[in-house]
């Protein structure tokens, strides 16, 4: 590659502050090589390790693909969870992954206005408020900028539809979430599940029995990720 200005007058200083040795020979040239050595080995294993975790990520979605039954890789999974900040104010977290990994640009937190100590009113309040935007945005209300007052507010992550809609409980949390989404007749469109802590078993619309994903799967090892991601920064 060509030199840059920037390139040439680094070296010009490197020349002008003190002269650069490269042993040749004996235990000096030795250090140096095994140094190399040792960085080409570390670079090595770090490529391996992110080769790895991405393997696991498409192996994870492929698995909770299967399990749930889903029309299509859970790419975008969204996550919601309820939680009592010093047992007074009530939060919603929404937390993001994409292909298994978060996506922290799309995270959001939302202060419950409607109702206290009602984790089932909580999760409606919040769900409703996601998806009202979503269809704010489709109608082109959310491009308005003289109405986009926060960063929650802007269209780009409103507009998408998650396909794997994850919410933190049990039966009764996955009720409201249908509820939401038929409101917004988004009811089939969106696939969703809820993830009950005591025995991590999924639950999803239409099923009368839980799901237990394999408890040395991917597929559970992501869920759990993404719940206790959403838990997290629910108090953060």
């Amino acid at each position: 590659e060509e030199a840059t200005d920037e390139d040439e007058a680094v070296v010009k200083v490197l020349r002008r502050s003190k002269k650069i040795q490269v042993p040749q020979r004996g235990k000096k040239r030795d250090l140096v090589k095994m140094a190399t050595e040792n960085a080409h080995d570390t670079l090595a294993t770090i490529r391996q390790q992110w080769a790895a975790d991405r393997s696991k990520h498409v192996q994870a979605i492929t698995e909770l693909q299967s399990a749930l039954k889903l029309p299509a890789p859970p790419t975008r999974i969204e996550c919601y969870d309820i939680s009592h900040t010093q047992g007074t104010q009530t939060v919603g977290s929404m937390v993001v992954f994409v292909q298994g990994a978060p996506y922290k640009n799309d995270y959001r937190r939302f202060n419950v206005q409607t109702v206290n100590n009602d984790d089932y009113g909580a999760m409606r309040e919040v769900l409703t408020r996601r998806f009202q935007r979503y269809q704010d945005t489709l109608s082109g209300e959310l491009h308005d900028p003289g109405k986009i007052k926060a960063r929650s507010e802007r269209p780009v992550v409103w507009a998408m539809l998650p396909d794997l809609l994850l919410i933190d409980g049990g039966k009764g949390q996955l009720a409201v979430a249908q509820e939401v989404l038929r409101a917004f007749d988004l009811e089939g469109e969106v696939p969703l599940a809820s993830l009950a802590k005591q025995e991590e078993e999924l639950f999803v619309p239409g099923r009368t029995t839980s799901i237990f994903l394999p408890r040395r799967s991917e597929a559970l090892f992501l869920v759990q990720r993404v719940r206790d991601e959403a838990h997290r920064f629910a108090n953060e």
